[in-house]
This record gives structure tokens, C-alpha cells and sequence, in this order.
């Protein structure tokens, strides 16, 4: 069953995800100017070492301000991803966990892996907990309606541990899937191992959307969270 996510309905702790409507609007003038000086139409632009945005989701501000009253004090953004749907780039992706944190440098650890790299940023799949103790957000810098490729969620998903990626989409068609629609400005938390899904984007529609991962605490064996 697939339904419209609504503010009053969803629990984050219940269903994995939350609504903050507006969240981020008093913010919107400084994330266009840092976003863009970036290069658009990429399937997942990985941000690292940009102080101004760093700034801007430092603990002063709206979003890192609503993250710390959900997860903790201690809370800190660790990566940051522009994910920018257009004509040019209209990818789809099916239902999945995030599963990889991304980190200054590569640290033989146990229970730390695979490795990859992508667009030169150390990435490695931690042990699961690691995960379940994360919070992602998705600022939108454009309007998302159900024809611009929304985020999909199975609710309570999060819940489930680690699935396996061969049953992620029979696991999704068990549960209830929210569609999460977004006027500009609006920020959606969803606790990190929740399975999610979206769309190409329709032709002519563009859907910008900026989104970081939260979470409390150092990494062990002497690993290091890459930050932004």
C-alpha cells in the first residue's frame, strides 16, 4: 500500500521518517550560493571541505539546531550528498538501505567493510549499529511533487536490521510505502537503515536535494567520520 506521507501521521521513532515543514527556508539564500558553484546533474555529487556549508548546517542553524533535539548534543553532520534529478540526469533507484559512511581515510578495522571510493572519498560499510544510530535528512531546494520523483520509504523498515539487498523490494511490498512530497524548503528526517526508493524525474522537472547524514560520536579503531 502506497500513501502520501502527511505530517500529523508519521512518527520517526514509528515509522522511520518525519516532516519538518520550512525547516530550511531561512537558509535557502546561503545553500544556493555554495551549491552553486558545484557541477549539476549528478547521480549523487559527494561534498567534502566546504566550510561555508559546514557553517551553514553548524549548530546554530534551524537544521543541525531540530537534529540535536532529535538524536542528541552530540550530533554531528558527517556527509553531505547533492542529489540533482534533471533532463540530463533522471536516474531511479530501487529499494535499499544506506549502508556506507564516508571517512578521511582507509583504517583496516574489524567489522569494517568492503571499501570503495567514490569521486575520491573514502566510503566503507560499517558494522550495522553503526547505522542504526544515524539520522539523514533531505533538505529540498526544489518543490517535489508525486511526478518528481519523491522519496519512497517503507515505514518501519528501520526497524528490521540489516535486510539483504536480494529482498529489500519484497520486504518494501510487505509494508505500508510513503510517498514523501516537499514544497521548497522543507527538510525530511528518516532514520538512516530505513528502505527507500524514488523515481526518474518527469522530463522538464527538475528536483535538487541536498542531503546529510547525522551521528553522535567518534568512530573507533582510528577511523575518522570525513565530515563536511
Amino acid at each position: 500500500m502506497t500513501v502520501a506521507c502527511t505530517l500529523a501521521e508519521l512518527d520517526l521513532d514509528r515509522d522511520g521518517v518525519k516532516l519538518h515543514p520550512g525547516l530550511a527556508l531561512p537558509m535557502l539564500a546561503g545553500f544556493e550560493t555554495v551549491l552553486g558553484r558545484m557541477p549539476d546533474g549528478r547521480a549523487g555529487l559527494r561534498i567534502a571541505a566546504e566550510p561555508e556549508l559546514a557553517t551553514l548546517l553548524g549548530v546554530a542553524g534551524p537544521v543541525s539546531t531540530a537534529v540535536r533535539e532529535t538524536l542528541g548534543e552530540g550530533a554531528q553532520p558527517v556527509r553531505a550528498v547533492l542529489f540533482d534529478k534533471n533532463d540530463e540526469a533522471g536516474w531511479a533507484l530501487g529499494w535499499h538501505q544506506d549502508r556506507t559512511i564516508a571517512v578521511l581515510r582507509k583504517v583496516e578495522a574489524p567489522g569494517f567493510g568492503p571499501w570503495t571510493v567514490k569521486q575520491g572519498i573514502t566510503h566503507v560499510e560499517p558494522p550495522f549499529a553503526v547505522i542504526e544510530g544515524m539520522l539523514t535528512v533531505r533538505i529540498h531546494l526544489d518543490p517535489v511533487d508525486a511526478e518528481n520523483a519523491p522519496l519512497l520509504v517503507a515505514s518501519s523498515s528501520h526497524r528490521l536490521g540489516r535486510i539483504p539487498a536480494a529482498e529489500a523490494e519484497a520486504v518494501a511490498a510487505r509494508l505500508p510505502n510513503h510517498v514523501c512530497l516537499a514544497k521548497i524548503g522543507d527538510v525530511w528526517f528518516y532514520r538512516t537503515p530505513i528502505l527507500h526508493a524514488s523515481n526518474a524525474a518527469r522530463p522538464g522537472r527538475r528536483r535538487r536535494v541536498l542531503q546529510v547524514d547525522y551521528a553522535i560520536g567518534a568512530l573507533p579503531f582510528g577511523l575518522e567520520w570525513l565530515g563536511i
